[in-house]
């Protein structure tokens, strides 16, 4: 089976709908699926709720969709880098669940997995665990959290054969592979297509069981959110 589409627009067309959850992949700007995010604010859908560890920073990933108003929820941990997404924020213009970093991971995790909730210490005592169930196990209290599930993934790899075997490059890897278990439907964004056998088994970080669209991207932006040079002697 080939699962190359032809675009990132013509991978979305059939697929994108007003008020869908979206999980996005990425850690920062590293390993976000730049290319698929800017069609999905070409489709002008609305009312998103997308899952991503942060928001990107103004200009670039998630923070187009901000800019465009197209997202009325994010569930993230991190969203330091974005004044848009801030002062939506502030102004009630954007509904925001903050949720710690690890246990976000393992909520696209066990939702990728079938498993509808687990048991964790991670937010005891603090506003994380208002509303949540707790327990005590071994003297020790945990709070239950829900898993994640969404309508669609966007992630992004290195590169994929045709049937959607998708290998990742060092820290890019980050949420993509959760997310991209955690989606109903899954889009990869990729640098390289191959034939099929050309990847190792060996080598294969994510079953093309998962993915079940490929999106060419030879020449992402690749861009670094903090740049931090050495000054001049």
């Amino acid at each position: 089976m080939n699962k190359l589409a032809a675009s990132a627009e013509l991978a979305l067309a059939d697929i994108a709908a007003d008020n869908q959850t979206f999980a996005v992949g990425g850690f920062g700007l590293c390993g976000i699926p730049e290319a698929l995010i800017d069609a999905l604010k070409n489709t002008g859908v609305t009312g998103l709720t997308c899952i991503s560890n942060n928001a990107g920073v103004d200009d670039f990933g998630l923070g187009k969709l901000l800019h465009t108003k197209q997202i009325k929820k994010m569930i993230s941990s991190y969203v330091g880098e974005n004044k848009e997404f801030e002062r939506q924020y502030l102004n009630g213009e954007l509904e925001v669940e903050l949720t710690p970093q690890g246990t976000l991971a393992e909520k696209l995790r066990a939702g990728g997995a079938g498993i509808p909730a687990f048991f964790t210490q991670t937010g005891v005592g603090t506003l994380i665990a208002e509303g949540k169930e707790v327990r005590e196990f071994d003297g020790k209290e945990y709070i239950l959290e829900p898993s994640l599930t969404a309508d669609v993934a966007l992630v992004k790899a290195y590169k994929a054969d045709k049937a959607g075997n998708l290998v990742f490059r060092k820290t890019a890897r980050n949420f993509n592979p959760e997310c991209a278990m955690a989606g109903k439907i899954t889009i990869a964004e990729v640098e390289e297509v191959v034939e099929i056998g050309e990847i190792d088994p060996d080598d294969i970080h994510l079953p093309g069981i998962y993915v079940n669209r490929i999106v060419l991207n030879t020449a992402p932006e690749k861009r670094i959110e903090q740049l931090t040079l050495k000054a001049e002697a």
